[in-house]
């Protein structure tokens, strides 16, 4: 006779059981690293926003009242009005020598999206979203994360300055909801 050969069903089980277990130990740990993700992600975009605020301000200090340059003017001593990025005519709106908190302003000149100026649906395919903002001195534009569970608390907000001569603000990111 021959001897038919194969798994017993309480060694299936016991593999179904183990497996159940790695999946159970390491769900947890897959769902961490996607956490850390978005976390790093805002993380980046706040940075992107302080060095382009920097960078902006130095621009715009520079060509305060020299006119057009590249199609974009800076008005004298108000600490700009327009401040050209590249190509020519593309403009980042700036008030008090920093990016406006706007898509115009400070999105425009943190992110680089495939529009200009940047638009939330833009911001969007890149896993961010604005809230609020404005054009005048002291407004405040609120940067999320699109795809965390709760974006209102996987954020940040930038704040422009509340008067000519004063920083913008960029607050600490919120963490809780990413």
């Amino acid at each position: 006779m021959k001897r038919q050969a194969g798994f017993t069903l309480i060694e299936l089980v016991v593999v179904i059981v183990i497996l159940g277990i790695l999946a159970a130990t390491a769900l947890p740990r897959f769902t961490n690293l996607q956490r850390d993700a978005r976390v790093a992600s805002m993380n980046a975009l706040r940075g992107a926003v302080e060095a382009a605020a920097a960078m902006s301000n130095g621009a715009a200090l520079a060509r305060d009242g020299q006119g057009a340059i590249y199609g974009c003017t800076v008005a004298a001593g108000a600490g700009g009005v327009n401040l050209n990025t590249a190509p020519a005519g593309q403009c980042v709106t700036v008030v008090g020598s920093f990016p406006t908190a706007n898509l115009a302003g400070i999105a425009t000149a943190a992110v680089q999206t495939p529009t200009f100026p940047a638009t939330n649906a833009a911001l969007n395919a890149k896993g961010y979203n604005t809230t609020g903002g404005g054009a005048a001195l002291g407004n405040v534009l609120t940067f999320t994360s699109f795809n965390s569970p709760t974006p209102a608390t996987c954020s940040f907000t930038y704040t422009a300055p509340t008067a000519l001569g004063s920083a913008p603000v960029i607050s600490a990111l919120t963490t809780t909801g990413c």
